[in-house]
């Protein structure tokens, strides 16, 4: 599922792409987030990208899943084809994984693969691209939908075969968010149909914003060690799921098929709040909102305050603005405004910590759960509003990320204490590229993949990372492959393993295949003919 919110301008009809020269990305300066240039989100694709249409013809037979398209031939039109910067040659690198994550109703409500013969020749396709294995979300709402501890896994079972009948590895991901809502989603998978019989009577059980709007994307993690689910805590919940997944397909964990498990802890299956929902109205670049008046979260930050001796701080902010404000408008997120007071720092420090809590109460079970097996969290790329002094958006998140303090480490602490990977977003974006097409949002995913990839390392956990918005473009696939292999590094650190977002046809159009089985060979340390030096 796409979380980055720049693709709601992006895809808007008739938008031009722009080709800007590249910067060389550099360390964040000392005081992070503070800078006279305002930056904001990169084009999807550039002219190069589109220049050809044609789809590419698989190797083996199979059913044709793609449209065939007219092409262009870019000696029509080479004016319009800005020269590429030099390339770095990736040949005898460290050979980096590729997943390529699947579409998001591959399994529907009925336990049915869809087209699950186009499906089977995409996937060959990939296969003998290189692709190491797919990315599969097991949803919530479908495995256990209709009562508690009832769960049908039977859709699943028959995609597993599948892919492994084509010798393809497998990271999948319990997503216990609905599917519906967010940008990219182009299926509807709610939560499961006796979760939100329990949340009609009792709508404390989702995340509340400050005018009472509930969302049932996920639940709240107030109720994480709250009997409110049928007699079961929402951790129980989690932990009863992963644990039924385990004992189902045992045979794919010990065969190894299965490589990592992805372990969903909040919104779009990220560890954040559900801050910048687009339901509720918010648009990029806002800072988003506060998610925390529950009552169950309500009552969390009146003990928080009780504890500390001011009673009075037991509110949440009242002058943050809402989701489309600009840090610069509001009382609390200004520059020298109440983020940074006395009770601005409690109130951070608290908000924060219910996330990192929320991360530590589920790890240890997952892990429990899939003892022996690699495990992962997502983090969100918040990039916006990175280069101003609060860190606004990052903070309705759930980040405490100010320039004035490292929010990313603590988070890099409770994944190393139960030896979990960090699978963080938005390793495709260049920050000159967004100056170019939101200059106001001062957002800086350069600065941000820089600082959050350097928590992980220092604190010993693995990195792996994914592309927040669609990316065909060889502009793109460099700048994932800079990130995945820091040029120079005197530890030779790499990342992981990087899942592609996501498998459509427009990937299997030519020209933007033939750059991803170019991109992949390069991940994979191997040499390319065509390097532009």
């Amino acid at each position: 599922m796409i979380s980055s919110p720049a693709l709601f301008f992006l895809l808007q009809p008739g938008r031009p792409s722009i080709a800007a020269p590249p910067l060389p990305s550099s360390p964040a300066p000392p005081l992070r987030g503070i800078s006279i240039s305002p930056v904001a989100a990169r084009p999807i694709s550039s002219l190069r990208s589109s220049s050809s249409i044609r789809i590419i013809s698989p190797p083996h037979a199979l059913p044709d899943p793609l449209l065939s398209l007219p092409s262009m031939d870019p000696q029509e039109v080479p004016d319009l084809l800005p020269p590429r910067p030099p390339e770095r040659d990736f040949a005898g690198t460290p050979y980096v994984p590729v997943y390529v994550m699947l579409p998001l109703g591959v399994v529907n409500g009925n336990g049915e693969v869809v087209d699950a013969d186009v499906l089977v020749g995409q996937l060959r396709v990939l296969k003998a691209a290189g692709v190491d294995g797919v990315m599969v979300d097991c949803w919530w709402g479908n495995v256990e939908a209709h009562r508690p501890q009832e769960y049908n896994w039977t859709g699943y079972k028959r995609l597993f075969h599948m892919i492994r009948e084509l010798k393809l590895k497998l990271q999948v991901v319990m997503s216990f968010h609905e599917c519906g809502g967010n940008v990219g989603d182009d299926v509807s998978i709610p939560l499961p149909h006796w979760v939100t019989e329990i949340g009609r009577s009792n709508p404390d059980i989702y995340f509340t914003d400050r005018a009472g709007r509930r969302n049932t994307e996920c639940l709240s993690w107030g109720i994480d060690k709250e009997r409110v689910l049928q007699g079961r805590t929402g951790v129980e919940v989690y932990f009863d799921y992963m644990r039924s997944f385990r004992v189902e397909f045992d045979e794919y964990f010990e065969d190894g098929i299965i490589s990592e498990i992805e372990i969903g802890l909040g919104a779009c299956g990220e560890l954040r709040y559900p801050s910048y929902p687009a339901k509720h109205g918010w648009k990029y670049p806002g800072i988003g909102e506060f998610q925390c008046y529950d009552r169950y979260l309500q009552k969390s930050l009146r003990r928080a305050a009780e504890a500390r001796g001011h009673t009075i701080w037991a509110r949440a902010p009242d002058s943050a603005g809402h989701y489309n404000s600009e840090p610069n408008l509001t009382g609390f997120f200004s520059d020298g405004g109440d983020y940074d007071s006395y009770y601005g720092r409690f109130f951070l420090n608290w908000y924060s910590q219910v996330l990192v809590d929320h991360a530590d109460r589920v790890l240890m079970l997952a892990r429990l759960a899939f003892e022996g097996s690699d495990i992962a969290v997502k983090v969100s790329g918040v990039h916006w509003w990175y280069k101003t002094a609060s860190h606004a958006a990052e903070l309705t998140a759930g980040f405490y990320n100010p320039c004035n303090r490292d929010g990313y480490a603590s988070i890099a602490a409770v994944l190393k204490k139960h030896g979990a990977a960090l699978n963080f977003t938005c390793v495709e974006l260049r920050t000159m590229d967004q100056h170019e097409v939101f200059p106001e949002a001062f957002a800086d995913p350069e600065g941000l993949v820089w600082q959050v990839l350097n928590a992980a390392w220092d604190a010993g956990i693995p990195v792996a990372s994914e592309n927040a918005l669609p990316c065909y473009d060889r502009d793109g696939f460099n700048k994932i492959l800079e990130n995945a292999k820091p040029l120079n590094d005197p530890d030779g650190r790499h990342l992981l393993g990087f899942t592609y977002l996501r498998l459509t046809k427009v990937l299997f159009e030519r020209a933007n295949f033939l750059e991803f089985e170019r991109f992949v060979k390069r991940m994979h340390g191997e040499a390319v003919l065509d390097l532009q030096v």
